[in-house]
């Protein structure tokens, strides 16, 4: 099996080692193509308007001056020697949960390979409230990533889907188990805009998210989190409301 691994924390990450070490269970034949520095909220985005540097680390780990989606296309276009059977994505430091996957650099790479007709799965891993971002702890990744991808690498899925995996902010030995949950919904209107100084005087602002309430639908990722399970969220990238296609023919009717 060949693996292209990638992420939006950046090619010194942690949570890419761990993802490393997780992928190595299942094979030796590892790729890895990510940004050079953390594109975190990056979402989708493609590079257009410059050109984007690739550099190579060592034996097949590479990384590109650019964003996820842009890591993602230089490893299938000038990076492996083949078309991958997966491409991993993560284990992004934080989590990536309900409406934050259309910000999510880990999801979009994920996005990008789905789009290419590769099977893609993006994983993070939640970190505590009561930590920070640098203190997030691998712990359930490193302990039930394997456990988790196993069944994902071998089930039947339709063509552009993709599938986002979510680990607990637990002590891998009180994780309650896994969870195949649909997207849930975050309450935005509360988030924060934090108004300060640079030493020159200037005005700045910065986007806080602390105040953004969860919606803990039943069978959703943010209750799964919430309740102590790791959620297995299958993702497409058709967009259209479907229900709505019927009532806007009618408005169009000659």
């Amino acid at each position: 099996m060949r693996i292209l691994l990638t992420n939006d924390d950046g090619i010194r990450a942690p949570g890419l080692k761990v993802l490393e070490k997780i992928a190595r269970q299942f094979s030796d034949d590892i790729w890895i193509c990510a940004p050079d520095e953390e594109q975190s909220g990056m979402g989708h985005a493609l590079t257009l308007t410059r050109p984007v540097r690739l550099r190579k680390h060592g034996e097949r780990r590479f990384s590109v001056t650019g964003t996820p989606t842009d890591a993602v296309t230089m490893g299938l276009r000038r990076v492996m020697d083949g078309t991958p059977d997966v491409i991993l994505s993560g284990v992004n430091r934080g989590a990536n949960l309900a409406d934050d996957i259309t910000y999510s650099g880990t999801v979009s790479a994920a996005i990008e390979g789905a789009l290419a007709g590769v099977r893609s799965i993006a994983l993070s891993q939640v970190y505590s409230k009561d930590g920070t971002a640098d203190e997030a702890p691998f712990g359930p990744a490193i302990e039930w990533g394997a456990r988790v991808l196993a069944p994902l690498l071998d089930t039947p899925l339709p063509k552009r889907t993709l599938v986002n995996v979510n680990f607990p902010p637990l002590r891998p030995s009180e994780i309650q188990g896994v969870r195949a949950v649909r997207q849930g919904f975050h309450d935005y209107s509360r988030g924060t805009v934090v108004e300060g100084r640079d030493p020159r005087g200037f005005k700045y602002y910065w986007f806080g998210l602390e105040a953004i309430e969860h919606t803990l639908d039943h069978g959703t990722d943010l209750e799964a989190i919430d309740e102590g399970y790791i959620s297995v969220t299958p993702l497409q990238l058709d967009l259209t409301h479907h229900s709505s296609l019927g009532a806007l023919a009618d408005r169009y009717v000659d």
